[in-house]
Formats: C-alpha cells, sequence, structure tokens
C-alpha cells in the first residue's frame, strides 16, 4: 500500500470544504463573487490531482474494479438526488420523472455534486484504455497527444465531459507521466498572494477554461500548499484527516447543506453569515463522517465502497 501524502489530503480538505460552502445557498448568494472566483479553480484542482493521482499500472480486472465501487455509491446518490430534486422545491427541480428522465441523468447528464464522480468515472476508463493500447508505445509524448485528442471527443463530440473538465485531468496526467513532482510544479510561496489577487480583481478571469483560470487555478494550489508548511502539525493532521474522507464529503454533504437550512433565521444576528457558515460546515463533516462510521459498524461499507471500513486512519 503506497504511503498517503499530507500535501495532497490536505488541499482535497480545502477544495471539499470550498465546495460545501457554496453549495449553501445562503452564502453562495450573500457572496456571490467569492462564489465566482472559488468556482474558477476548486473543480479544477480536484479534476488536476485526480488526473496525477489515478493509477493506471495495474491489471484490467484491478483497475475495472476500483472504478466499479466509485460507481456502485455515484448511482445510488445521483439516483437519489434525482428523485429528491422530484418532489423537492430545489433550484435543479425535475417536474417529470421518468425511468428515462433517470437513466438519462445517470449516464449522461448527472445533476447535483455528483457529476465529478461521472466525470472521474468517465475519465478514468478513458485514460487506462489509451495506455493499455498504448503500452508498447515507449515513447511518452504520442500516449498524451492520444490522450488529448480522445478526451477532445468526450468532450465536443460525445459531450460525456465538459471541455475544462477534459484539460484539467489531462493536465494532471501530463504532470504525473513526465515524471515532475508535485510539489515541485507547484511551488508553496505566499508571494503567490499577490498574482492571485490582482487576477482575482478582474471577473473577466473567472473562467476555468482560459489561461487566466488556469493561473489563478496554478496560484490557488501554490497558496494552499503555503498555508499548509505553516501550520501546526495538529492542524495538519486534522485537515489531512478530511481530505483522506472527501469522498464521504462528496456523496453525503447534500443531505446536511439542506439540512442546516433552518439554522439560516436563527443565526441572523450575524450579518456576515460567517457563524452559519462555520457551523454548517461542523455539521457537514461530522455528519459525514458519522455516516461513514455508522456504514463501518454496521457493515454497510463492504457493499457500498467494497471495503469493509470507509473510516480510513493515517497511514
Amino acid at each position: 500500500m503506497s504511503k498517503r501524502v499530507g500535501e495532497y489530503d490536505f488541499l482535497k480538505c480545502v477544495f471539499i470544504l470550498l465546495m460545501v460552502a457554496f453549495h449553501l445557498v445562503y452564502i453562495s448568494e450573500k457572496y456571490p463573487y467569492a462564489k465566482e472566483l472559488v468556482y474558477t479553480f476548486h473543480v479544477p484542482a480536484f479534476l488536476f490531482l485526480s488526473g496525477f493521482l489515478m493509477n493506471v499500472d495495474k491489471k484490467v480486472l484491478d483497475f475495472l474494479r476500483s472504478m466499479f465501487w466509485i460507481f456502485v455509491p455515484y448511482v445510488i446518490m445521483e439516483c437519489g438526488y434525482v428523485g429528491m430534486s422530484a418532489v423537492l422545491p430545489v433550484r435543479e427541480r425535475i417536474d417529470h420523472l421518468t425511468f428515462q428522465v433517470l437513466v438519462e441523468k445517470v449516464l449522461l447528464h448527472p445533476m447535483g455534486p455528483y457529476w465529478y464522480l461521472h466525470t472521474l468515472l468517465v475519465s478514468g476508463v478513458a485514460y487506462f484504455g489509451v495506455w493499455q493500447l498504448m503500452r508498447i508505445s515507449k515513447t511518452l509524448f504520442p500516449k498524451l497527444v492520444v490522450l488529448s485528442l480522445v478526451f477532445a471527443g468526450l468532450s465536443y463530440k460525445v459531450e460525456l465531459l465538459s471541455p475544462s473538465s477534459a484539460l484539467y485531468f489531462v493536465l494532471g496526467v501530463s504532470l504525473k507521466q513526465t515524471g515532475v513532482p508535485f510539489t515541485s510544479f507547484f511551488r508553496a510561496s505566499g508571494w503567490a498572494l499577490i498574482p492571485f489577487v490582482l487576477l482575482a480583481a478582474y471577473p473577466v478571469n473567472f473562467d476555468r477554461y482560459t489561461l487566466p483560470g488556469l493561473l489563478i487555478t496554478y496560484l490557488a494550489i501554490c497558496l494552499v500548499l503555503a498555508v499548509y508548511q505553516l501550520l501546526p502539525r495538529f492542524i495538519q493532521c486534522f485537515g489531512e484527516g478530511i481530505g483522506r474522507h472527501s469522498l464521504l464529503l462528496l456523496l453525503f454533504s447534500p443531505l446536511f447543506t439542506m439540512a442546516v437550512k433552518p439554522l439560516v433565521p436563527v443565526l441572523s444576528f450575524d450579518v456576515t453569515g460567517m457563524l452559519f457558515l462555520v457551523t454548517s460546515l461542523c455539521v457537514t463533516v461530522i455528519g459525514c463522517l458519522g455516516i461513514g462510521w455508522g456504514m463501518d459498524k454496521l457493515g454497510m461499507s463492504r457493499f457500498f465502497f467494497g471495503r469493509e471500513k470507509v473510516l480510513s486512519p493515517a497511514e
């Protein structure tokens, strides 16, 4: 079993918490500018990490097994989300739920945060397939060219991926395959704050599929790594622990972002919304980890995640 890298888990922690924060309707409406900025880099950073960390040096059955145990929780939660969207007054409402609509959402156009798992599945299978078909090639460049063409087809022709998702995943793969260490490419530096602020000052830069969007994502990762280095070890460990379980937060956070809505009027005396935000994040993190703990205790994790325990200790 490979040793986990603390920096990767801490990055996952920061970006998954940002995802949860701006899935809170009250916060996203109160801070629309911050939401647009965060949406420029937090998902691209996750996709870059996913491409960088995905292991395709496996036997076919082993790789397909790993994809299957992403597919199972994805299908269960996506079906639940689509079903709830047909009965609850949410923004992504479905007026007439049919079996055909359900299949279309699950296989082609997922709703809610679960689109990320759909993208991960499509990207992972495409990446593995290209690497298997071109395994006799000893040079990297032709592989990356073919991979880029396949992802372009999946984006523009088949429309199973967004172009920006394909771009960041392929960039992550490219960095991994060239052998450049992650923390050598993304250098932790507080100086990254200056160009980050300058770019963030102009909303025209808030397009992840442009050069300014790429730079904002790069600088955001460098800044998070710089913060990581300054933190006491116990806070680093806390963040790493959340990052190790980012899948639980992705899967179950919608339950809690809806559940905390009644807290808005209760905490309305805080006009900044920060008390609501911190409370909601605590409830969401504890709740998601609690669900994972309960599934472990009840023996459900083996059927949902394909392993005995989803809550993993530090490695």
